[in-house]
């Protein structure tokens, strides 16, 4: 025990703070690290994904028809698994798993992993949802030009999608922040378990995770707000004018009547 006793709450919260701050930073810093490399694989794994489900069938090659709806039903099982099962239990079964087959994982490395494969499972039905949101003629303009299945979705489905599921794709990072804390079941050095040393220290589990909540309040109200902000530059200016228009050309009848040209 401290020689001077904190005799108050927010007394032990101070010491505490003073004492393993550097731990608490720690432990914040390993969960940002994991949340946003899991969130931008997962991100990129639920692409691919939702672009491979949204393929239309070929009416011409009966294997590649076949082919098509393997791949579906595998992925589909995939989701169905991963949005099916909570990232605790998956987390055990992964690294326990690949450990009595004789692969170790750096724990780092596989919390990384788990929470890009479980966040890619989400963000495949997100994209698909923004892809389907899209404007049917988008697509069917698409193919009048000529273009295949993914040039269509690189240069004018997924820009106008990946817009409309912003929110939802912040709100998966936000939910990452905070169910990284389950890591702790494989010994990740993430927020969660430093806080968890901290608390065994003293058994001031009360204050400790008073600070720990206070820590992932800050970091997932901090990430909401740069995504808003993210969202508004997506956005671009409130006042613009479409050129061809109605608007557009109100305006320029109305400077030719006024002799201005």
């Amino acid at each position: 025990m401290p020689a001077n006793i904190p005799s108050s709450f927010f007394e032990w919260v101070s010491f505490l703070l003073d004492k393993y701050g550097a731990l608490f930073f720690k432990g914040t810093v390993v969960t940002l690290e994991v949340a946003l490399t899991g969130t931008v694989f997962g991100f990129l794994l639920g692409l691919i994904v939702a672009i491979v489900r949204t393929i239309p069938l070929s009416k011409k090659s009966r294997a590649k028809r076949i082919a098509l709806h393997v791949c579906r039903f595998l992925l589909g099982a995939y989701i169905e698994v991963f949005r099916g099962t909570p990232m605790i239990v998956q987390s055990m079964v992964i690294y326990y798993g690949l450990m009595q087959v004789g692969v170790k994982m750096p724990v780092l490395a596989a919390a990384i992993f788990i929470v890009s494969i479980n966040t890619g499972a989400y963000m495949a039905e997100i994209i698909r949802g923004g892809i389907i949101s899209v404007d049917k003629g988008q697509k069917e303009a698409t193919v009048a030009l000529g273009m295949t299945h993914w040039q269509g979705m690189v240069h004018v489905v997924l820009p106008q999608a990946v817009r409309n599921i912003m929110p939802s794709i912040g709100n998966e990072f936000v939910v990452n922040i905070k169910d990284s804390s389950v890591l702790n079941v494989i010994s990740v050095g993430e927020l969660f378990f430093m806080s968890k040393s901290a608390a065994g220290a003293y058994l001031r589990y009360f204050e400790v995770f008073f600070i720990t909540a206070c820590i992932y309040l800050v970091l997932t109200f901090s990430v909401t707000r740069l995504l808003r902000l993210m969202e508004k530059k997506m956005d671009g200016q409130d006042h613009y004018t479409i050129y061809g228009s109605q608007s557009d050309s109100k305006s320029s009848i109305t400077v030719q009547e006024g002799g201005q040209v």
